[in-house]
Order: C-alpha cells, then sequence, then structure tokens
C-alpha cells in the first residue's frame, strides 16, 4: 500500500530519490573522514638485518620510552642525505640505491611513526616534527645535509627543507599537496573539509632556498603531472628544476636507467652537495 501511494504521487518519488542520494553522499564523506588515516598511511613492518644501524630518536610529544628510528649508513665527513619514503615503504630496502647515488654522504632514512618499528602512529604533524628532530640531530656531526622525499615523504622533505638550512632537495614523484591529489580523485567531496593532514607542499616551498630537483614519472597513475608542475610553480624563479623520465608507473622512476646517474649529477652540480 505504501509503494502504491508512493507510486501515485511522483513528487514524493523525486524526494525520497534526492533523500537516498544525500544519505549516500553523506555515507561517502563519513567514510572518507573516519578512513582516512588507513587510506593514507600504510605501516611497514622492522624488517630485522635488513635496516641495518638503527639511530633511536625520542618521539617528541611521546609518553616515556616511545622512539622514532632511522635506518644509518654512517660516513665520516661533512655530507650526509636525509630520506623520507612513500606511505607503503620500508625505507631501509632504499639504502642500495642511496649508496650507489650518494656514495659520500653519512645515509639517514626515518622510519615514520608506526612504521619499522618507530612508536606511535603517523600523521601529517607527527613527521613534521620527527623530520626536524632528526635533520637537527644530525647536524651535530654534518655540516651539509640534502634531503631527498619521495612521494608522500616529498611532502616532509618541502617542509623541512622550508624551515631549515639544508643544502640541497630532490623530491621524486612529488605533489602540489594531498588535498589537491584527493579532490581529483573524488570530484564531489569537500576534501579540505575532510582531510586532517593536508600536506600542503604548494606552501611551504616558497621559503626553501635550497637549490631543489624535482622528478616526475612521464605517466604517473597515482600522482597527476599537474599536481607536479604545480608543486614547480610555487618555488622561487630560478631555484627548482623539473625532470620528466619516461616511465610508467608512479614506482617505476627508481627502476629507469637514468635515475642513479640523475642523482649523481644533481650532487655533483652542486658544490653545497
Amino acid at each position: 500500500m505504501i509503494a502504491l501511494a508512493v507510486a501515485q504521487r511522483p513528487g514524493v518519488m523525486v524526494a525520497f530519490a534526492v533523500l537516498l542520494v544525500a544519505l549516500a553522499y553523506l555515507g561517502l564523506c563519513g567514510a572518507l573522514f573516519l578512513g582516512q588515516g588507513a587510506l593514507l598511511y600504510f605501516p611497514q613492518p622492522p624488517s630485522g638485518e635488513a635496516d641495518g644501524e638503527l639511530l633511536a630518536l625520542p618521539m617528541a610529544g611521546g609518553p616515556p620510552g616511545s622512539r622514532v628510528l632511522a635506518s644509518v649508513r654512517r660516513r665520516h665527513g661533512p655530507k650526509a642525505l636525509l630520506y623520507f619514503g612513500g606511505n607503503a615503504e620500508a625505507v631501509a630496502g632504499q639504502l642500495p640505491l642511496l649508496e650507489a647515488a650518494f656514495p659520500d654522504h653519512a645515509l639517514y632514512l626515518m622510519h615514520y611513526r608506526g612504521y619499522g618499528g618507530s612508536s606511535g602512529q603517523p600523521s601529517e604533524q607527527a613527521l613534521f616534527a620527527d623530520a626536524l628532530a632528526l635533520f637537527d640531530r644530525v647536524r651535530t656531526d654534518h655540516d651539509h645535509i640534502a634531503v631527498l622525499g619521495r612521494s608522500l615523504g616529498s611532502g616532509v622533505a618541502v617542509h623541512l627543507a622550508a624551515h631549515r638550512p639544508v643544502a640541497g632537495l630532490v623530491l621524486v614523484t612529488p605533489f602540489d599537496s594531498i588535498e589537491a591529489v584527493a579532490s581529483q580523485q573524488f570530484p564531489l567531496v569537500p576534501m579540505a573539509l575532510l582531510l586532517r593532514d593536508k600536506y600542503r607542499s604548494w606552501a611551504d616551498a616558497p621559503r626553501v632556498n635550497a637549490p631543489t630537483l624535482l622528478i616526475a614519472a612521464e605517466r604517473d597513475e597515482v600522482i597527476p603531472r599537474a599536481n607536479t608542475d604545480a608543486l614547480l610553480s610555487h618555488f622561487r624563479p630560478g631555484l627548482a628544476s623539473l625532470v620528466v623520465l619516461p616511465v610508467d608507473g608512479h614506482n617505476a622512476v627508481e627502476g629507469s636507467p637514468s635515475y642513479i646517474p640523475l642523482l649523481r649529477e644533481f650532487s655533483a652540480s652542486r658544490s653545497a652537495l
């Protein structure tokens, strides 16, 4: 009887359909808001001996005994490289590649909170604070510190370079903001209102004073080229350059035969590095 009454009143049917669409939309927004941490961060477990030597830093704002870890390859001298990886990366796996690309640098690869044995839970403000703490610790042993950030780590690296005197900055498959990338994936959802961690690298870029290299994949299914170009436009004129490697896929850059030579060339061309 109810269905028959609704069918006989078109206005009621339209209102009912609108209500269903509105509920579905609100449900999508709620799911994205509640699940955003699981969508953005994919913590990786410790790798045992593969993590190499570990440097432990007290976790700012954490309970007693909490710590943030970094895999380390020590080298005497003024030069060091800090590495910040992607959102699902076990960063110690980058040690062989980085040793080949930066043979005269000590290496420090940060395990984000919740990753690789580090305490706590990842968040934008937590990763930013830990990156600054790692830089300050490394600077007690090294005068010239370069920074490399990949994917999510590019947001951490840009923030660090905007607030500390880094010697050089390399950004691999970077974005202007997570907010902008998410807004393209969900164009009808107010991501600016829903996202807690926005990683607005475009806002930090004008404060960077170090020579900067951006490396992008020609076809990146995760970070659209437009977002990398937008980030490039926010650096001071003449400070940053972009190299696009002819590879398919967000994770294909480091497999390009040009990748390590490109990093070496950038390092060698900057006396500060």
